[in-house]
């Protein structure tokens, strides 16, 4: 009886035992559950789509020493010209400029349809702007254009965009490139040729420099000149091979080679002042076209 007795007493004892070590481990469960729980909600927090400002930071415009020009130094007519952004997510993909009447005004025709207004100061005076000084698109299709006003070239100039599916305005600077103008666009501003320089046909060399983009490329100095029937060009060699055309006065030029270094014969209009230049680079994941300017030194001609 008494050995009966104590069995039933040890199968009690490990039967509390078991449910006690049930509720420690379901006791546990939650907490690791709770954990994860709260360590997703992080991450997913994490992994929310960024705000323009992180996903597109802002770039630098310009290059250094520019001096604004004004209408009244520029020649009345309709031009094509380069506008620095300093926001990928603000891509202009043409700019047609109109001076008339002591004035200038610019049509920019974005890549998308993604902007609402446009407002020529910081986001912070747009908001506290009257609608009727915003800046209105013209519908082109999937896409669209904003008929801004241009107080000067070669100046940093205070844009904000609103976001139509964010819903806010968003600080850009804009820089209307004078050195996109052609020759002679600009009064005192005449083309430097070899006719101008008494240059005959034959093989010379010319000091270059170049700016824009990153800043890591560069063209070796001095370039090979040739002039061929009273027309110059310059060949080009970059620092890398990745470059696989270029884009001057709006004509395609494929390079002469690839091997070690990008090479490209381009001609030149002017041999003095500075020339807007596209090139390709195939160096990031997607090939990507980016403006530079290159600076020809006449006097160093040999």
């Amino acid at each position: 009886m008494k050995k009966t007795n104590i069995f039933v007493a040890a199968l009690l004892i490990s039967a509390v035992s078991l449910c006690s070590c049930s509720d420690k481990v379901s006791s546990s469960s939650t907490v690791v559950q709770e954990t994860t729980a709260a360590e997703t909600t992080a991450l997913e927090t994490t992994a929310e789509p960024a705000t323009e400002q992180v996903t597109a930071p802002q770039q630098e415009v310009g290059y250094e020493g520019m001096e604004a020009v004004y209408a009244d130094s520029v020649k009345e007519g309709e031009y094509d010209i380069d506008v620095d952004s300093s926001s990928t997510m603000f891509k202009i993909t043409e700019c047609r400029l109109t001076v008339a009447e002591g004035a200038m005004t610019a049509r920019l025709t974005m890549s998308g349809n993604g902007y609402g207004y446009l407002f020529l100061g910081t986001g912070e005076d747009a908001e506290k702007a009257e609608e009727s000084e915003y800046i209105p698109p013209e519908e082109e299709g999937d896409a669209v254009a904003f008929t801004v006003p241009v107080e000067a070239l070669d100046k940093e100039i205070d844009c904000a965009a609103f976001s139509k599916k964010k819903e806010q305005w968003y600080d850009r600077k804009l820089v209307f490139r004078a050195d996109s103008l052609p020759k002679g666009a600009i009064a005192g501003d005449e083309d430097v040729t070899p006719e101008t320089l008494g240059l005959s046909d034959g093989e010379y060399t010319i000091e270059v420099s170049l700016e824009g983009g990153s800043g890591k490329a560069s063209v070796q100095s001095p370039a090979k000149l040739t002039v061929e029937n009273g027309q110059a060009y310059a060949e080009l060699i970059w620092s890398s091979n990745k470059y696989d055309y270029m884009v001057v006065d709006g004509e395609k030029i494929l390079p002469t080679s690839t091997e070690e270094f990008s090479v490209f014969d381009i001609p030149v209009a002017s041999l003095s002042g500075r020339m807007a230049v596209s090139a390709d680079t195939t160096a990031m994941s997607t090939p990507h076209e980016i403006s530079y300017t290159l600076i020809f030194d006449p006097d160093s001609i040999k």
